[in-house]
């Protein structure tokens, strides 16, 4: 735990986030039919992915903690993690609908990878409704640690098993080829890699800043 107090990796937290909105914005890409300048979504849509995952697997790896160790600490941790990773998760979506509607045609088509996804968030939602519908603390944060390490096996099916057995118009699912060699060039390898550390990095930072704030409180209201 001793590592949210460091500093070295929330500033190059900083510098990967602006090198991305710099780079992202200004850098030359492939001029690809459709896609055209909506390509460098690409820089912002996916790494915010990259820090659901991140923060989520935290989340699991604390819920495992306390269930082992019983430490509340490791509740408030698990809880602060799955927060942030809702508020990056709902900012993939927005993404992935402002994407879709430039190349598809539409905010929401139904297509089965959207679909997924909305599940999936439904039912992190309802993590958060479950610890709200139980009063007694250690009841609660057992339960929810359960849920927890159970939920994210099945987040990971539906947002990438279950669309690769049907159609689908997202790339790396029912057929459709994901970014590669033919428009995933080096000029944009070169901003996107460091993005998926910027933008997890960056949601590790406000997991950790939730987390203390909760932990303060916590200990506030022991005395």
């Amino acid at each position: 735990m001793k590592f949210i107090y460091y500093t070295w990796w929330k500033v190059l937290t900083v510098i990967l986030i602006l090198y991305t909105l710099f780079a992202g914005l200004l850098f030359g890409v492939p001029r690809l039919y459709l896609l055209n300048e909506t390509i460098r979504n690409l820089y912002f849509h996916v790494p915010m992915w990259m820090a659901v995952l991140t923060v989520f697997v935290v989340s699991v790896f604390f819920s495992i903690k306390y269930l082992i160790t019983n430490d509340e600490k490791f509740d408030l941790a698990a809880v602060e993690c799955v927060n942030t990773g809702l508020v990056f998760y709902a900012f993939g979506l927005i993404t992935g609908m402002l994407w879709a509607k430039y190349t598809w045609g539409e905010y929401w088509s139904g297509d089965p990878k959207q679909n997924c996804a909305a599940i999936a968030f439904l039912l992190y939602c309802a993590y958060l409704v479950l610890r709200n519908s139980v009063d007694e603390e250690q009841k609660r944060a057992k339960i929810s640690a359960i849920y927890n390490i159970f939920a994210f096996p099945i987040m990971i099916v539906l947002l990438f098993v279950l669309p690769r057995m049907t159609d689908s118009l997202h790339p790396g699912n029912g057929g459709n080829p994901a970014f590669g060699k033919y428009d995933l060039d080096s000029r944009m390898r070169v901003v996107l890699y460091p993005a998926f550390l910027g933008w997890s990095f960056l949601a590790l930072w406000i997991a950790t800043i939730r987390y203390r704030i909760r932990l303060i409180e916590y200990k506030r209201n022991l005395n």
